[in-house]
């Protein structure tokens, strides 16, 4: 029934579109422009260096396309932009978020208070929080990509390169445009715009996209298809133009999703059944106590490579998570919630108690004022202000377990005195309960098993759901002067501020954790006579408060919540200068000073504290607002040299040197049980030393462009996880590579586009724990579970000491302490030389083929265009481990259209993805206390469809 209703929706916005355009009259109908269908790279005006020029003349590696080349190769969002530019990559992250990532450099960073390495801007406006990855390209002028440190002109966080998307504008003649496009899936998508003028000196532009389809996947227990879309994106635009000397333009953009699309695309595993290895002979006779031994033994899941046979299928040990911990501590499970549990073969479907849930709103407002004081001088202003709210909730592991819950409890738990080790600290020093009274207790907690969890629901199945959310607030002002003199200098200087608000939310939610807590607040109530209340009331402090709500709100301490508002201010005054030393030579200097302040709420994790609602500061660092400030100079110097090489139409070459800079910013509040990072993290810096040549060959029919550029990174951050905390760690690196775009006319109607990338990436110096390879194959060490689940390294004769004290006093619980030094020495691990492996999520090899043909048959075109795009293999993580690789991949687009631009009427037939690729963009290693699994990311499956697109007017 929905399906049926979302067709009905989108065909009534198509519906309407060509309804406001048959309001005019046919006279309007103009050709359409003849693009060639490839990127119009050598006829593009852009505005890369924040003035209009033609993209030849422009001394910056650049790749740019117009909504006519967009739609041809099939670009329809920011993700697709990988497959037509040299040394680019793009993959969406674990929790919303994505990496665009432009010759190794990016985003590997989990932080709130971390930058992206790519800048995206709206109309030369950055945008903190976007819809890169959500939203679709429509009615744009351009979207431009300038790759390599953007240090002067767009600044702080713009040291791998900068996508600025400019859309259309108001224009001075009526325009209209309606396109409905349906494919497999019951995919339909509408999109319009309508062009007004209003006079002489006013213009309104409307354009608007409709996206709804099913889910690539289904979900077996619910029956319903998953990772579906339903979202709708508008625009509206105001021109003012009441002289030659000044304009004015107000954009008002809206978007929403609500759907289920899913974050992460498979979770990979081989089970980890807990080490035997040095160890057999000390595990208990008793195989009750055994399994739940072997537990502390195991780090969830092995550290493979995700190609192995069975690793795409395969489940982690839930005893080595910290809800299968608490479901061990509790009685409600001994062994692993997933023994035999194979995930379906088909990667985009789930198993789940639940549907994913998906949805984001944005506004972004944008009021750009251009005037010219003189014939000389020109002033623009361009005001920015945005608000971005997101929430999505899913499955943590996407399968329902294949054992239930205890009716009962298990014999061997922490809270009996047959198991537990000599006293249970929580119920006032008295010795443990006898095992008729705590089963009292778990049959009147859990009956029949089921564990009512709030936000869980009642189950009687190990059961974990996470919830990421975000609402985000922007305000940009930008303030420039830049100079047309007739003489050999010119200028183009300015300033920005930027005030950007974020709260973010991760919780996690797992229903053996809340019983843990129940179990411990009636217990604590029953040490103490009765005196602490049972149920725990609201901000009592002697009990774990559970928060009632089916969706959380910070109150509750039985579910793990990252949360910690952040805010950045940031002010930077720019400017560069130009030298026309001679007709074909020039200079360009430029320095951007940058000052960044940072402020971070700072909150302690509250899971399992007494009390309830959002913690103060960790004691670790007690200051209720950390704050870091950065004052940084970059810039850039070069030259751009126009020669007469006799053998090109036109050649520019150019040299420049850049240096870039991202902020640093501050670690998340770490727990007391590890090793803490410094509360901050070093900022990074590029130096980048580049050359090119643009080239116009064969009276224009050939644009052949080439770039040699060499980076050396000094502070290259990234992030892992450890205990649940985002550890964020600076390395250095060098880059070198080299890059081509090829344009190519070799006759009339055929045209040919080809781009290539080299990207050579290293580490240069560096070391660093793999948490999930902590003892790196030295079969002398053993990886041991602490209290709160995470891992820690120990050695075999350590291990084995501990093993045998707890077989021999009848308790595995005593294992609980192992990382906390009862038994010997207890390190984090072997830390990882780094030197010499390649930076993460940066194939050597990217090629883009293209080549379309275009048929004339009387009033009507018909042109045929393909598509391929390789990469290489990448790692997915600075280690560079056989775990880490991720194979290469292609994709091939394919396009049929027919049209005839004097009645405005054009027909479509795509493919995309023709083969059916399954590839693998990147992987998300989660933390020991969560098993250690790894969260894949793919590209879309086969998607194909028609399309018609009626215009008219100028």
């Amino acid at each position: 029934m929905h399906n049926s209703l979302r067709l009905r929706r989108a065909l009534a916005v198509s519906a309407s579109a060509f309804a406001i355009m048959s309001i005019a009259a046919p006279a309007f109908a103009q050709a359409e422009p003849d693009t060639g269908g490839g990127s119009t790279v050598g006829e593009l005006i852009i505005t890369a260096q924040k003035r209009e020029e033609a993209i030849q003349d422009v001394p910056i590696a650049v790749s740019a396309f117009s909504q006519d080349s967009l739609e041809k190769q099939k670009i329809d969002g920011g993700p697709n932009l990988v497959l037509a530019i040299p040394n680019v990559n793009f993959s969406k992250g674990n929790f919303t978020g994505y990496n665009f990532q432009i010759r190794g450099v990016g985003s590997k960073l989990v932080a709130g208070s971390g930058d992206a390495g790519t800048g995206i801007h709206l109309n030369n406006a950055p945008l903190t929080a976007n819809n890169l990855f959500e939203s679709e390209f429509f009615d744009v002028e351009r979207v431009e990509v300038l790759r390599g440190p953007q240090g002067t002109l767009y600044g702080r966080n713009a040291t791998g390169g900068v996508v600025n998307i400019i859309t259309a504008k108001p224009t001075d003649s009526f325009e209209a445009l309606g396109k409905l496009e349906l494919g497999n899936f019951n995919s339909v998508k509408a999109k319009a715009m309508v062009n007004i003028p209003l006079g002489d000196m006013l213009a309104a532009r409307v354009a608007g996209v409709v996206v709804q389809r099913d889910g690539f996947g289904d979900n077996s227990i619910t029956k319903n298809d998953i990772d579906d879309r339903d979202l709708w994106d508008v625009r509206a635009t105001i021109m003012f133009t009441p002289s030659d000397d000044f304009s004015a333009w107000f954009m008002y953009d809206h978007f929403e999703e609500d759907d289920t699309r899913s974050r992460i695309g498979r979770q990979f595993c081989q089970k980890d059944t807990g080490r035997t290895a040095g160890l057999s002979a000390f595990y208990s006779p008793d195989a009750n106590r055994a399994q739940i031994q072997r537990g502390f033994f195991s780090q969830g899941c092995s550290s493979v490579s995700i190609y192995e046979p069975g690793v795409s299928t395969g489940t982690l040990n839930t005893q080595a998570t910290l809800g299968g911990l608490f479901s061990t501590l509790t009685g409600l499970q001994t062994g692993d919630a997933f023994a035999g549990k194979v995930q379906d073969s088909d990667i985009r479907n789930i198993e789940s108690t639940t549907d994913p849930i998906y949805q984001s709103e944005t506004d972004i407002f944008e009021f750009n004022i251009q005037w010219d004081v003189t014939d000389e001088l020109q002033v623009t202003s361009l005001t920015s202000y945005s608000e971005l709210s997101l929430f999505t909730r899913q499955d943590y592991n996407r399968v329902v377990p294949t054992s239930t819950f205890n009716a009962a409890p298990n014999a061997c738990n922490f809270y009996t005195s047959t198991c537990a080790p000599v006293l249970f600290p929580n119920n006032g020093g008295s010795p443990n309960l006898a095992p008729a009274t705590y089963n009292f207790v778990y049959g009147t907690l859990f009956p029949g098993g089921v564990v009512n969890d709030p936000q869980v629901g009642a189950q009687n199945r190990f059961t974990t759901f996470d919830i990421s959310s975000a609402e985000t607030q922007q305000f940009t002002q930008e303030l420039r002067l830049q100079s047309d003199f007739d003489g050999p200098f010119n200028f183009n200087i300015g300033a920005i501020y930027v005030d950007y608000k974020a709260t973010g939310d991760y919780y996690v939610m797992f229903n053996s954790g809340t019983a843990n807590y129940q179990a411990g607040n009636l217990l604590t109530n029953l040490g103490s006579g009765g005196a602490v209340p049972y149920p725990c009331p609201l901000n009592n402090p002697a009990c774990v408060y559970i928060d009632p709500n089916e969706t959380p709100n910070r109150s509750g301490h039985n579910y793990y919540d990252s949360y910690g508002p952040y805010h950045l201010k940031s002010r930077a005054a720019f400017g560069e200068v130009y030298w026309q030393v001679a007709d074909t030579f020039k200079i360009t200097g430029g320095l951007r000073y940058t000052d960044d302040t940072k402020l971070v709420e700072a909150h302690q994790v509250s899971l399992g504290k007494p009390g309830s609602g959002v913690l103060g500061p960790p004691a670790t660092d007690p200051r209720p607002i950390q704050k870091v400030n950065f004052k940084e100079l970059t810039g850039r110097l070069g030259f751009d040299w126009k020669p007469d090489l006799g053998f090109t139409d036109e050649s520019l070459i150019y040299g420049f040197y850049s240096r870039g800079y991202k902020a640093g910013g501050l670690n998340p509040p770490c727990s007391s049980s590890v090793t803490c990072p410094p509360t901050s993290f070093d900022p990074e810096f590029v130096d980048a030393f580049e050359v090119g040549m643009k080239n116009t060959l064969m009276d224009g029919r050939m644009v052949l462009n080439l770039t040699g550029f060499t980076y050396d990174y000094v502070g290259y951050q990234v992030s892992k996880i450890v205990n649940r905390t985002s550890i964020n760690e600076n390395i250095d690196a060098k880059i070198w590579g080299l890059e081509l775009e090829n344009i190519w006319e070799p006759i009339d109607d055929l045209r040919v586009n080809v781009a290539i990338g080299y990207l050579n990436t290293e580490i240069t110096s560096g070391d660093s724990i793999d948490t999930f390879n902590r003892t790196q194959g030295d079969p002398n060490l053993v990886v041991v579970k602490s209290s709160e689940a995470s891992n820690c390294v120990v050695s075999l004769a350590t291990a084995q000491a501990a093993l045998g004290f707890s077989s021999v006093n009848n308790s595995p619980f005593y294992l609980l302490g192992v990382c906390s030094g009862a038994f010997g020495a207890a390190t984090d691990g072997v830390a990882v030389d780094l030197e010499g492996k390649e930076l993460p999520n940066s194939p050597d090899l990217t090629l883009s083929l293209g080549a379309q043909y275009t048929w004339h048959l009387g009033d009507w075109d018909a042109t045929l265009r393909g598509d391929y795009y390789k990469q290489t293999d990448t790692f997915s993580r600075i280690y560079n481990s056989n775990a880490d690789k991720i194979d290469g991949w292609d994709n091939v687009n394919m396009t049929f259209t027919v049209a005839n631009p004097n009645i405005g009427l054009t027909f479509e037939a795509f493919v995309k993805n023709l083969t059916d690729e399954e590839a693998i963009t990147d992987t998300y290693l989660t933390d020991d206390s969560s098993g250690l699994y790894r969260n894949a990311f793919y590209t879309d499956p086969r998607t194909f469809g028609i399309a018609v697109t009626y215009r008219f007017g100028n």
